[in-house]
């Protein structure tokens, strides 16, 4: 079988916040906001999801977008950690 090296994701949801734009030191534009996205099912949960936007996008995001509106996303997954200084992930 082929090396299949495929990371793409479509997420449909509603922002749970008005994303607010910001600059990186360099001038990028950039947005974090969170998605509710429903689960189908017989019980009815809720993921959030945190996903970030760069430059015109961010841009375009930050403009027409507040709490409560749909969106969908799509792009990549990445997975982050983050280690205190105590050494704790």
């Amino acid at each position: 079988m082929a090396n299949l090296n495929l990371n793409k994701v479509i997420l449909g949801g509603r922002l749970t916040a008005t994303p607010e734009l910001k600059q990186t030191p360099g001038g990028t534009s950039v947005v974090s906001f969170t998605i509710a996205v429903n689960r189908k099912g017989t019980e009815r949960k809720t993921d959030f999801i945190d996903v970030t936007a760069w430059r015109a996008t961010a841009e375009f995001i930050s403009k027409y977008f507040g709490k409560g509106k749909m969106l969908i996303a799509v792009g990549e997954l990445q997975v982050r950690q983050y280690t205190t200084n105590n050494g704790e992930k």
